[in-house]
């Protein structure tokens, strides 16, 4: 088991509805990515940005398939880089598009899953089929959970029943007007849960003129933010996360004994 998980977190500046343009800030970024980086997370959407304003048939003209050009262009950052990679990009399965969360590894596994909280108000609910199972894999000894956005909001599909992870990872559009919300709720996940959350947004303006302002951090199992500063000249932001700190923590302070057992009913 790794008793130390690096993490770097890219709020990545999307240009909308440029999938070139944004794979190539990816590829330029990650040449100056530290070497020691276990795990690198990128915001939701990451290649198109949040489809805010667009019909479905639009949508679907940027969604790929889980063995597409975007998949096939992470794995292989993936494998050059020696570093794990978590965001989501639009999907189309069986006709179906779907705002899909992955985690592409080195070795070349790969986990996908779809965001359940599809948000309304923005009528994605219109564009995306929603997701049933929430991303979970384990890397490098790690338990890692993986949510899309408004699914953060949403503390029941978040909740760590008897510490199935260790870390839970929230990928994001978030625009600047509700920022408050984002920066407020993930510590408050990292606290209940007694894990580590990691949370990452993405910079830019979307075609609806929302402003998004790249609010990223990872916050350990106190509520505490622990990701370095931001830096001008470092694209990226970075936290090493500990096992043996989370372990001792738990066995202190169990509340997750005490936790209340429950089930999703599904509609």
């Amino acid at each position: 088991m790794e008793k130390q998980l690096n993490v770097a977190l890219y709020s990545m500046p999307i240009t909308w509805g440029d999938k070139e343009a944004n794979k190539r800030q990816l590829e330029e970024a990650m040449q100056k990515l530290h070497p020691a980086t276990d795990l690198l997370v990128i915001p939701e959407t990451f290649s198109t940005g949040f489809p805010s304003g667009m019909d479905k048939e639009e949508v679907r003209i940027m969604a790929e398939r889980n063995t597409g050009e975007t998949a096939e262009f992470l794995k292989h950052l993936s494998r050059e880089h020696s570093v794990a990679i978590a965001g989501s990009f639009i999907a189309d399965s069986g006709g179906l598009l779907y705002n899909r969360a992955f985690f592409i590894e080195p070795s070349g596994d790969e986990t996908f899953a779809d965001k359940k909280h599809l948000f309304t108000m923005a009528g994605e609910h219109k564009v995306f089929s929603r997701g049933y199972d929430r991303l979970s894999v384990r890397y490098r000894g790690w338990n890692i959970a993986m949510v899309v956005c408004y699914d953060i909001r949403f503390p029941v599909w978040c909740r760590n029943r008897k510490n199935e992870y260790d870390v839970l990872i929230a990928v994001a559009n978030w625009p600047v007007v509700r920022v408050g919300a984002w920066n407020a709720i993930l510590p408050v996940r990292a606290i209940e849960n007694v894990a580590y959350v990691v949370g990452v947004n993405c910079k830019g303006t979307d075609r609806a003129g929302f402003e998004y302002d790249g609010s990223a951090n990872v916050y350990d199992f106190k509520g505490k933010g622990i990701a370095t500063e931001t830096d001008e000249n470092i694209p990226f932001r970075y936290a090493p996360l500990d096992m043996d700190r989370l372990n001792r923590f738990r066995e202190k302070f169990p509340a997750w004994r005490d936790a209340d057992n429950f089930t999703i009913d599904e509609e």
